[in-house]
């Protein structure tokens, strides 16, 4: 992982700076297409969730450094832990640069676990960057008696889910078979608002929660209430925001159990990772990459993302793509104990 962030952090350096050396990629041609043109940015969440509010954030900046300056508008592409936009991105919106995707990190390996969603291949996309990195964390109502990490191995207590291949069912699925947790998975809520109403109202005690979706809106006025506690981080470090809740690396010991997390966590890199279809041109393809490494270097932005709880912490599109090559080249029995969280 630190090998990998390391080469990531290079080939963003590199991307971006050769990014600002001019419009040596026929820019006059790419501004001319874009002008008075619409493009659409799926998002593959639901409106109000952090995937729906980066989007918007980015959006308006990024429209602003493609040259032509068309207008950017984000569409809700909702389903299947993110896989009905993905597959919309690869097969069905236009390969000319008006179509761009933010995904969800888990479609650069659910393809290689679900052969029911191997309609989209993360190879066969174009990768912009991400904005972000992603961190998870357990969470609970305080009422359910679970306030602790340690409680995860001695409580049983009833979680909530969304999609059944989302990361936050998969999470603790791999804690309770790998760690021994004793959470009761129910899966099936909309979105993190309904899981959130579900916890409310005590029909559930918790969920596996981004750690950006704990600092805004109710979950952040719980959690300093009181009412919610952060439980234990599903990262190999504790978060900087919630730096005494321990992590996995007090709790994962074998080897083999290992590999296994790594191989679900390495994603989290990507954040939320935005894409194009394969067959866009290249000038444009290079004209959407520095626009998006000029989004990410604005303060204005980074201001704007930070007032709405969201640092900018990004990844250009070779690191994804190193970290889609590294998931496809997983040792067959990793991928197969992946395979099995999908059952």
């Amino acid at each position: 992982m630190a090998t990998l962030r390391k080469a990531v952090l290079s080939g963003f350096t590199l991307a971006a700076a050769m990014s600002f050396a001019g419009p040596a990629f026929g820019q006059a041609s790419v501004e001319n297409f874009y002008r008075g043109k619409t493009v659409n940015l799926l998002v593959s969440a639901d409106a109000g969730t952090p995937s729906d509010t980066v989007a918007r954030q980015f959006a308006g900046f990024f429209a602003k450094n493609i040259p032509g300056q068309p207008k950017v508008v984000v569409l809700n592409v909702v389903g299947a832990g993110g896989m009905v936009a993905a597959n919309s991105l690869q097969t069905r919106q236009p390969a000319d640069g008006t179509a761009i995707g933010l995904l969800q990190r888990n479609n650069l390996y659910i393809p290689l676990l679900d052969p029911r969603q191997s309609n989209f291949d993360p190879r066969k996309v174009k990768w912009i960057g991400s904005i972000d990195k992603v961190s998870y964390s357990m969470v609970a109502m305080t009422r359910s008696g679970v306030t602790t990490a340690d409680d995860l191995f001695k409580k049983k207590f009833t979680i909530g889910a969304t999609g059944f291949s989302n990361e936050n069912r998969m999470l603790p699925a791999l804690l309770n078979e790998r760690i021994g947790t004793k959470m009761n998975i129910v899966p099936g809520y909309t979105g993190r608002g309904e899981v959130y109403l579900a916890m409310q109202r005590g029909e559930v005690d918790g969920w596996a929660s981004t750690i950006d979706g704990l600092k805004v809106g109710e979950p952040a006025k719980m959690i300093t209430d009181g009412k919610m506690k952060v439980l234990l981080h599903v990262g190999w470090k504790s978060h900087p925001d919630f730096p005494q809740v321990p992590n996995l690396s007090n709790y994962v010991t074998k080897p083999e159990d290992k590999a296994l997390f790594d191989f679900i966590l390495l994603p989290f890199e990507a954040g939320r990772p935005i894409a194009v279809p394969q067959n866009v041109p290249q000038d444009r393809l290079e004209a959407l990459r520095a626009a998006f490494a000029k989004t990410i270097a604005d303060p204005a932005f980074i201001a704007s993302m930070k007032s709405q709880g969201y640092p900018v912490d990004p990844i250009d599109g070779g690191a994804i793509e190193q970290i889609v090559t590294q998931l496809y080249a997983a040792p067959k029995s990793v991928i197969e104990s992946a395979r099995k969280l999908q059952r």
